[in-house]
């Protein structure tokens, strides 16, 4: 597969990134604008976002493995920061692309990263990302403009997603977020 042009500037620090979800088995994976990109359709954005599943106690051997392959923390106290937000603010030196990097531990989480696959693109880069299905339910959580836009995106190229995983996933996090109606919006999204 050829990688999208919006996503080529990227190359480098996704590599970078995709090598440090390989320090921890491959327990991760690539979300955010570059997964929407690869899944649904190419499309502009600034930074790099993964999930791996790590606990907090993980974080000092995640910044030395993110060390090793070019990337460091962003802002002072990252690790404090990580350790109340599960999210890892980092940036890759060499391209000074930011990295976000969630620390998973959910069911839902792991299940992401055990359905997830890996990408070949020019037979240079090699990313983990997670399925449509999976990919819109993290959307749906994240619920702003542009997540709704590249779920219809996705929901237009894959016209045979497992609507049944995702009304379940997204109903089950739309009762803890307080949002009763966000799984009938989505499924209109599915639907139209």
């Amino acid at each position: 597969m050829k990688l999208p042009d919006e996503i080529e500037p990227f190359f480098e620090p996704l590599q970078s990134l995709q090598n440090l979800i390989s320090h921890f088995n491959d327990r991760g994976v690539v979300i955010g604008g570059v997964a929407a990109g690869v899944l649904g359709k190419a499309r502009f954005t600034e930074d790099l976002d993964a999930m791996i599943l790590l606990s907090t106690q993980d974080i000092p051997r995640l910044l030395e493995a993110a060390k090793q392959e070019g990337i460091e923390v962003r802002i002072e106290n990252a690790a404090e920061f990580a350790k109340k937000s599960r999210v890892l603010l980092l940036r890759h030196v060499i391209t000074d692309t930011n990295i976000d990097i969630s620390m998973g531990v959910l069911p839902f989480e792991q299940e992401v990263v055990e359905r997830s696959t890996m990408h070949e693109f020019d037979s240079l880069l090699h990313v983990r990302l997670p399925t449509p299905e999976d990919l819109v339910i993290m959307k749906a959580i994240a619920h702003r403009p542009k997540d709704l836009q590249d779920i219809q995106i996705i929901a237009d190229k894959y016209p045979n997603l497992d609507k049944a995983r995702i009304e379940n996933w997204v109903k089950d996090f739309a009762e803890v977020l307080e949002m009763p109606d966000l799984w009938k919006q989505i499924e209109e999204i599915l639907n139209k």
